[in-house]
């Protein structure tokens, strides 16, 4: 039986000053009788009571979610303690005072101090129940947040932007009421590349297949919320779709190329992913193309950092780890206008 004693002391530290609300509520129906007299009765009935039901609570299997006993025990409990509690405090007190409580004069009075106790009783009941319940959410709220924390580090880590999520949960929020069918497409898209997503980043490679799936998602996304100011092409022969990759490997590429190339652009524009093989000095090279047909690149590339080609940085520092010199990166500048993203690495060494 684990007891958290510092929980118990401000349990009882919040049990003597409910006891003395009690003392001088019971003061106010029999101002002309001393202080002391409710007083002593409060924390003689009070403190007992708290003691059986707070420390009896641990001998009962309790419930997770409010740290109360289960059951019939949950009703007894209380019960039970505030029964004795009310009998041995009066005991205790008559014998303090030196008179009989049920010996009383004045019925009224006695029977306005039983109702008082009553009431009092089922007030601190209820305040541990909820205290405990409260405890319980508090926890459980701590979790959520950890959760939360590390979920967010994980999209970032993945390059899956919040505010691109944000702004996605927007337009299905609309679509819900303007086309349900449109939007439960989407709700299986954004539930298809989270899990996808988060399953990736758990594997050093996967299928360029999966790759190419995990791009179809996003730009399925990414659609709706440009609408008719985007367009793409995927362009994956058969042959390679085993090829494994690293993942998420392209998906910082064509974030660049919407963000720097689609958006800044009016009419926005097309991309497309292309990927092929060509003859190297050492055997063939598997190559990726991001192209778009958007605003082209700019005079000077913007200096690496949040926002700042992060992701063209990621992805050379990962072709870098894997293939050596032999994984590169270049952003070529296309004739009729746009950027090319061509990812260049061995296909033998990427083979498993």
């Amino acid at each position: 039986m684990n007891i958290d004693w510092i929980a118990k002391l401000r349990h009882l530290l919040q049990m003597t000053a409910f006891c003395l609300v009690i003392a001088a509520i019971h003061y106010a129906f029999r101002p002309h009788k001393p202080y002391e007299i409710p007083l002593v009765y409060s924390l003689a009935i009070g403190l007992p009571s708290w003691v059986l039901i707070d420390f009896g609570r641990h001998f009962f299997p309790s419930s997770r979610d409010t740290g109360w006993p289960e059951g019939f025990s949950g009703i007894a409990l209380p019960l039970v303690g505030n029964v004795l509690g009310f009998v041995v405090g009066t005991w205790f007190a008559d014998r303090w005072f030196g008179f009989s409580s049920w010996n009383l004069a004045d019925r009224s009075q006695l029977r306005i101090s039983i109702g008082i106790t009553v009431l009092s009783a089922l007030a601190m009941t209820y305040f541990f129940y909820s205290r405990g319940k409260s405890a319980w959410l508090q926890a459980k709220m701590t979790e959520m947040r950890s959760q939360a924390s590390e979920a967010q580090l994980k999209l970032l880590e993945t390059q899956l932007e919040p505010h691109m999520l944000f702004n996605t949960l927007a337009n299905l929020r609309v679509l819900i009421s303007t086309d349900p069918v449109r939007a439960q497409e989407m709700l299986d898209r954004i539930i298809a590349y989270l899990r996808a997503t988060l399953s990736a980043s758990r594997s050093t490679l996967h299928p360029l297949a999966s790759e190419f799936d995990r791009l179809r998602d996003y730009l399925e996304l990414m659609a709706v919320r440009m609408g008719p100011r985007m367009a793409y092409t995927l362009e994956l022969p058969d042959a390679l779709q085993d090829v494994p990759v690293p993942p998420l490997l392209l998906q910082p590429l064509v974030e660049n190329a919407i963000r720097h190339g689609l958006e800044p652009q009016v009419q926005g524009g097309h991309i497309t992913v292309r990927a092929s093989t060509r003859s190297g000095p050492q055997g063939p090279m598997l190559v990726i193309e991001v192209n778009d047909t958007g605003a082209g690149l700019p005079a000077t590339l913007p200096t690496p950092g949040p926002g700042q080609s992060f992701g063209l940085a990621q992805v050379r520092e990962r072709l870098a780890t894997l293939h050596g010199s032999q994984g590169t990166l270049e952003l070529i500048a296309a004739s009729a206008g746009g950027t090319s993203a061509r990812v260049t690495f061995p296909l033998d060494s990427s083979q498993p």
